[in-house]
């Protein structure tokens, strides 16, 4: 993934401001999302309130200083608001002249380094458990590579709630195709779990699908998998591929869904921050050696569905041993590519506590509508 020569001299280096507007006039969402546009016009528009205001106040205390009024002190509030906006209009010209640099540094970037720039992606079609949430769903800045397989870097935005409780959610992303369907699998890091160990991604899954994996895996992640997939678990990660992931990955938290990997963070993954693509590179590339591997992987529960090998009934019965190995015997029938439904999505926790806590605010409501409790405390 990371070229011999990892350039990221385009991120920091001086920009020639004709390139920069050619660009921005090529690329509609190059000055940013619609929320940045909106936000600067509206500054302008709160300077301009600002500038109707202060405008007459000034004028009338510079009037009463040239008349010989003693009342000089009336001029201090009209400069200082005067000044404010000055400071405002610096800032927004500054604002608007630098709409599209970011995007036009990230896009250099991306050439220097063999890939290229999509821009902003409304509602990204990816299976990930990000996606899928809330609203206003946005990828930006989202950076592609094309070689050796497609690996896609972006910073995601979705909201929830409305009014005063709408909230903004913040995620960075990597998105690496896969070469085949592999089994639903959640890595949690657990190195930036919440208070008491709370996981920080957006959904919970059930406690019986947890596997423990040899070595220190554990210690760093907790691996979720469908009932039934637990050997197929073990045959992805064998010793080598969890080594990769402890010494690269063990930061991010991992989804393995459909034929997509996905590395997750709670920041920006697409800035300007040198240090930030060396590092993401460096755990993409540690993986992209080891991820061929796993194109050899078949479901044999597949084959269970469709009779395709002999002892079709046993793996049928529910054996967690129904998984064909990367090589499985001579002469055996193989599977072909994809995940059968009880694998393709692992089984979301139900919140009780959630539950019980809307149950007996209920029947506290219907016990005050009825008159019961009024008629107790009497």
């Amino acid at each position: 993934m990371t070229p011999p020569s990892f350039d990221a001299s385009a991120l920091t280096a001086p920009v020639d401001k004709a390139a920069v507007r050619a660009f921005r006039a090529s690329r509609p969402d190059a000055g940013g999302s619609v929320g940045r546009v909106l936000g600067i016009v509206f500054l302008v528009m709160v300077i301009g309130a600002f500038l109707l205001v202060s405008m007459p106040l000034l004028a009338t205390a510079v009037i009463s200083m040239v008349g010989g009024s003693d009342s000089a002190a009336a001029l201090v509030p009209a400069v200082l608001m005067f000044g404010l906006v000055a400071l405002g209009v610096v800032l927004a010209v500054r604002a608007f002249r630098n709409v599209g640099v970011r995007a036009y540094r990230l896009a250099m970037f991306a050439r220097a380094n063999g890939m290229s720039y999509a821009g902003t992606i409304p509602n990204p079609n990816l299976p990930g458990m990000i996606f899928s949430l809330g609203s206003s769903r946005e990828a930006r800045d989202a950076v592609r590579g094309e070689v050796p397989r497609f690996v896609e870097f972006a910073n995601y935005r979705y909201t929830t709630g409305s009014g005063k409780n709408r909230t903004t959610h913040r995620w960075g992303y990597v998105a690496i195709k896969l070469d085949v369907p592999l089994p639903h699998i959640v890595l949690d890091a657990l190195g930036n779990n919440g208070l008491f160990g709370s996981s920080n991604l957006p959904a919970n899954f059930d406690a019986d699908q947890r596997l423990s994996l040899e070595g220190d895996f554990d210690r760093y992640f907790a691996l979720s998998c469908p009932e039934g997939y637990e050997r197929d678990a073990l045959y992805l990660f064998t010793p080598d591929i969890m080594a990769r992931f402890i010494d690269n990955a063990a930061a991010l938290d991992v989804e393995i869904v459909d034929d997509w990997l996905f590395l997750y963070g709670k920041r920006d993954f697409s800035t300007l921050d040198a240090a930030t693509w060396a590092w993401l590179f460096s755990v993409v590339g540690a993986l992209l050696d080891k991820l061929t591997q796993w194109s050899r992987w078949r479901d044999d529960h597949l084959a269970a569905a469709t009779d395709a090998t002999p002892d079709a009934a046993t793996a049928a019965s529910g054996s967690v041993a129904a998984s064909v190995p990367f090589d499985p015997p001579a002469g055996s029938l193989r599977p072909p590519p994809g995940v059968a439904a009880g694998g393709r999505r692992l089984k979301r926790k139900v919140p009780w506590s959630a539950i019980v806590l809307l149950v007996i605010v209920g029947l506290m409501w219907v016990f005050f509508q009825s008159g019961i409790i009024g008629a107790l405390l009497r």
